[in-house]
């Protein structure tokens, strides 16, 4: 398949890093420096030319694109090039926004506005991206697959956790639930029934929502919220609005602090379960004296990295539980939780995830990427040509390289334990975890 990617950020970098293996992959930005460090880090074809012109995207190759992914990071920027590859051909067009209101009106057009066929929201997915976090004790990544019938999450075990230096064995007490990776050190390996799960381990697990919210429980079990918890947000930016909100969707009442007086009064009438404080969150006074150190969670939603980290540490000095920080900067994530952060969630990181599920081959329904890119975790239907397709997974799993592990099964909407003598049957939806090394390989035999 042919893709143009539009856009050479962050973003754009990521989803062709991801692709370029797989398919003819065009990347166009109008910094060529850019466009330099993509010729050389990737096998893609880079252009340097303005994205929204006619003669760029002919250049690029448009009538032969099948795809074309807007990604740059400008809304308007994004949407011209969508419709503008409109007028030329007809390619599956995929426009990255950061404004709801954008996908509000897209999503109430019969036929698509803008000329655009998928659009990605990154303020509104952060926020759901976050609040699923919030969901799950000690959780560092959440993902649902198989129309939500299966999670996947990503733990940090702490030294005072209650499965720290248990086996895998011990740890799993679970009968819809998979170990598929402990992450040591930077390094992803598959864990057996005797591995150790040692203090800071990172543990990713798939299952039925109910296992994984009990292992959660098991990893941390003074930390689920609640109706009582106390959860701070702090920054009334869009992602923070929207936290709140879909905070407020399941029966939760957040706390909202906004420096601008103006802001914070708009927030209020449009958050009626959230109570909204008009005050500098940078203040370690004020915080202390709004008694944020009793929080469970603190989401730091402000519009700067800098300012996000100061206050990550300063609620964290305080005493709250848990630290949740937003992140533009995907070279500050791994700063973040060295100095005690407990989520760093970067908006351009998410937002690649989820225009590259759309990128895979068609029975991938689904994908989150785990460690940087480090392995991938796909929902895939199962047809007759299938190395799984009517054969126990013992059998099935033989005949695939190693570093893949079979999380989940769903049939007809119906969870399905998997375990060596399961026998897996045409237009099952798999959930499977697998290291990139071996993407290309496992892709083509499922």
């Amino acid at each position: 398949m042919r893709i143009i990617i539009v856009g050479a950020g962050e973003v754009g970098s990521s989803i062709a890093g991801s692709l370029a293996d797989t398919h003819e992959v065009v990347v166009v930005d109008q910094d060529g420096e850019r466009v330099d460090s993509l010729t050389y880090s990737h096998d893609v074809l880079a252009l340097e030319g303005d994205g929204t012109s006619l003669a760029t995207l002919r250049e690029a190759g448009i009538e032969e694109a099948d795809m074309i992914i807007a990604s740059t990071d400008d809304d308007e920027t994004n949407l011209v090039v969508c419709g503008t590859a409109k007028t030329v051909d007809d390619p599956f067009t995929i426009a990255r926004v950061k404004k709801v209101d954008y996908l509000d009106t897209w999503e109430h057009t019969e036929q698509g506005a803008f000329g655009v066929d998928f659009m990605v929201c990154t303020n509104l997915l952060t926020a759901m991206d976050i609040v699923r976090v919030i969901g799950l004790p000690a959780a560092r990544d959440v993902d649902p697959f198989a129309g939500g019938e299966v999670q996947m999450a990503e733990f940090e075990v702490r030294e005072e956790s209650p499965v720290a230096d248990q086996t895998v064995r011990q740890a799993d007490r679970f009968d819809s639930l998979t170990f598929a990776a402990i992450i040591r050190n930077g390094d992803v390996a598959i864990p057996r029934g005797e591995t150790v799960i040692r203090a800071n381990d990172k543990v990713v697990v798939i299952g039925s929502p109910e296992s994984v919210q009990q292992f959660a429980l098991e990893v941390a079990p003074d930390e689920t919220p609640s109706a009582d918890k106390e959860l701070v947000i702090i920054g009334g930016s869009e992602i923070g609005f929207h936290t709140a909100r879909l905070l407020e969707t399941r029966d939760l009442r957040p706390r909202l602090i906004e420096r601008d007086h103006t802001r914070a009064r708009e927030l209020a009438e449009d958050l009626p379960k959230t109570v909204v404080m008009a005050s500098d969150a940078t203040d370690a006074e004020f915080l202390a004296r709004e008694h944020v150190d009793e929080a469970d969670v603190v989401v730091a939603a402000l519009e700067n990295d800098e300012k996000n980290l100061l206050v990550s540490v300063l609620a964290k000095q305080l005493g709250a539980e848990r630290a949740i920080a937003i992140v533009e900067n995907a070279e500050y994530v791994s700063l973040f939780e060295t100095v005690g952060i407990d989520v760093a969630v970067n908006p351009r990181e998410v937002t690649a995830e989820e225009i590259t599920r759309f990128t895979r081959e068609e029975r991938a329904e689904n994908i989150a990427l785990i460690e940087n890119d480090r392995a991938e975790v796909l929902e895939i239907e199962i047809d007759a040509d299938s190395v799984l397709a009517d054969r126990p997974i013992r059998e099935g799993v033989a005949d695939l390289p190693s570093g893949v592990v079979i999380g989940a099964i769903t049939r007809d909407g119906e969870f399905v334990v998997p375990r060596g003598d399961t026998v897996v049957k045409e237009r099952d939806h798999v959930v499977v975890f697998v290291d990139t090394d071996v993407l290309s390989e496992v892709s083509a035999a499922l």
